[in-house]
């Protein structure tokens, strides 16, 4: 079982992934002054008043869902953020993504999770709306659910390789969430199974 997999080790993950992600929707915050940005049904009408951090962890306490669940979680933000580059995450949306991304995520991975009234009450919004971000963060994904070990086993290095260093990626180039146009270069996780290799891309 990968390291990250250990339940004692969740609350560290938990907030290391709260603050990555606060550093992502701050900077692509910044980049909506300069860059019009696509709105999407995960964008709310104004910024949560609860933290990612908070948020995060309360997904973490009722959703139950396995600890690989919010690796994989993170991989389909990643992929999600590649292929919808309109669409960076932002205050106003990362919310959303979470809770649609490990909603999504519990229902692939475990034998056992709840429905999607459950995760509407835990994420605080309507049933309705939950069953219409899980559709449009499918199409999104482009139904690319499927996570390989090989992949597994890198976002699982490169997550612990960051938490060792007890703070996210100072330098928001070498996270593989892609930031959008806010930033020069983003690390991109090749997911061609034959090589993973990390590729720089101009944005």
């Amino acid at each position: 079982m990968a390291e990250l997999e250990n339940p004692n080790l969740m609350p560290k993950l938990i907030n290391f992934l709260s603050s990555l992600l606060q550093k992502v929707a701050d900077s692509n915050d910044l980049n909506r002054q300069f860059q019009p940005q696509k709105i999407s049904v995960f964008h709310g009408l104004s910024r949560p008043t609860i933290s990612i951090q908070s948020y995060l962890e309360r997904i973490f306490k009722y959703a139950n869902c396995s600890p690989s669940c919010y690796i994989v979680a993170y991989v389909y933000l990643d992929r999600f953020a590649q292929s919808q580059p309109a669409l960076p995450v932002n205050s106003f949306n990362v919310h959303r993504l979470l809770i649609t991304s490990v909603m999504v995520a519990a229902k692939f991975m475990d034998d056992i999770y709840y429905n999607n009234a459950y995760y509407a009450k835990v994420g605080g919004i309507s049933t309705i709306e939950m069953n219409f971000l899980e559709v449009d963060f499918l199409f999104g994904l482009g139904f690319r659910l499927n996570v390989t070990p090989n992949t597994f086993h890198i976002y699982c290095s490169f997550l612990q390789r960051e938490m060792m260093m007890q703070q996210p990626p100072l330098n928001l180039a070498e996270s593989s969430i892609n930031l959008g146009k806010s930033l020069k270069l983003h690390l991109c996780f090749n997911e061609d199974e034959t090589s993973h290799q990390q590729q720089q891309l101009a944005v």
